[in-house]
């Protein structure tokens, strides 16, 4: 097959695209030499190299905020990352930004996360403080471009400088080595901008509607939020008006999501206007990012997050669970330390190029909820077969 389909795509994000959108035909490139695909742009081939690597499987089974054996219906890392994704698709779709990048950014952001979740995050840092710390959007990086071992041509998956970049630069910037690559001066593209506000629009409303479910937070002093109300105005719901109250809350959920997404297009097309961003350029060199919230409704989800910090995440049972979480971590990286011969052959065989402890953390971080606790139990538990 001839590269026909692959131009009338590229025509496509032509004419249907912003011109201050991420165009697939203009990427930097891939670290290595890899043959474009026939029918296919080369942001939809790092969507679907994502879906694919074995760190993005493991997702089902690592913390989002209750670990995996305490319910069904809680939400884990995979089902956020596929709710970040969602939301950014339709955020990207309404601003006319490349939904492929967009969508790339989104589903590669948490690879690197450890598990349990941040309390599992801040336990490896800690560990790694010697080393450079631990942080799970380098991480995320070192999955995409050394860890994962699928092809025979290159390490990691050979991903797109843009979506590389969306991956490195979501959340916060960091001073540290891997940065200097991508363009540490410049803004990232829209398409990775909005994945900071997709993400928090996602674990806010999730951990609300988990922290309803498990009944860790009261529904009471939730309907007392400043964002709860604007929603409910925003929305048109009566108070009173659903049957049930898991219909209510799933119904309020919704709409503070709506409320959120629709926000942040509005405040963001107004910030294009009022940066002159014409095109891709203008991102780039904009002096400030463009995708953001506005005033009002920044501070509604700021006490809305400020509410969960203290209700839910340092909710006694979620504490509780949080110190054993720690206490596995702090073992298995201690075992592995003095006993570098427990590590699995394939970790083993990095030591050499990588360093001890670069091995074991990134050993520990790719390891599920399940398997660090089946884990620490065969090494500390001497009644378990190894």
């Amino acid at each position: 097959m001839d590269c026909t389909h692959r131009n009338f795509l590229h025509g496509m994000e032509d004419t249907h695209l912003a011109p201050f959108a991420a165009k697939s035909r203009d990427s930097r490139g891939r670290r290595h030499a890899d043959n474009p695909h026939p029918y296919r742009t080369e942001f939809q081939r790092d969507r679907e190299r994502i879906i694919h690597s074995r760190a993005f499987r493991r997702l089902e089974y690592k913390t989002q905020v209750f670990v995996n054996h305490e319910g069904d219906h809680y939400r884990t890392r995979l089902t956020h990352t596929i709710e970040v994704a969602q939301i950014a698709r339709s955020i990207a779709r309404a601003l006319r930004l490349n939904e492929d990048l967009a969508e790339s950014v989104a589903l590669a952001h948490d690879l690197g996360h450890t598990p349990f979740g941040h309390t599992g995050e801040r336990a490896l840092n800690e560990l790694m403080a010697g080393s450079g710390g631990f942080e799970h959007n380098r991480q995320s990086l070192r999955v995409v471009e050394v860890l994962e071992e699928r092809y025979a041509e290159f390490p990691g998956l050979n991903l797109t400088w843009e979506t590389r970049e969306g991956i490195v630069k979501h959340s916060s910037y960091h001073d540290h080595p891997e940065i200097s690559e991508y363009a540490p001066d410049e803004k990232p593209s829209l398409e990775a901008q909005i994945i900071d506000f997709a993400d928090e629009i996602a674990y806010n409303n999730h951990d609300l509607d988990d922290g309803l479910e498990s009944r860790l937070l009261s529904l009471a002093e939730v309907e007392r939020l400043p964002l709860w109300g604007m929603a409910a105005d925003f929305a048109g719901i009566k108070n009173g008006a659903s049957s049930t109250r898991k219909v209510q809350v799933n119904t309020m959920i919704r709409a503070i999501i709506n409320l959120l997404v629709s926000d942040l297009i509005a405040q963001t097309t107004m910030n294009i206007r009022d940066l002159s961003i014409e095109r891709y350029a203008d991102v780039r060199s904009a002096p400030r990012p463009a995708v953001g919230f506005s005033p009002a409704v920044l501070a509604a989800s700021r006490e809305l997050m400020e509410f969960l910090m203290k209700n839910l995440y340092r909710h006694y049972r979620v504490v509780r669970m949080g110190i054993k979480a720690q206490r596995v971590i702090r073992d298995l990286f201690g075992i592995y330390h003095e006993n570098p011969s427990a590590l699995s052959e394939s970790y083993r065989a990095r030591i050499p190029s990588d360093g001890l402890e670069q091995t074991i953390s990134d050993y520990i971080a790719g390891m599920t909820d399940r398997y660090a606790l089946e884990e620490h139990q065969k090494l500390t538990d001497p009644m378990i077969r190894v």
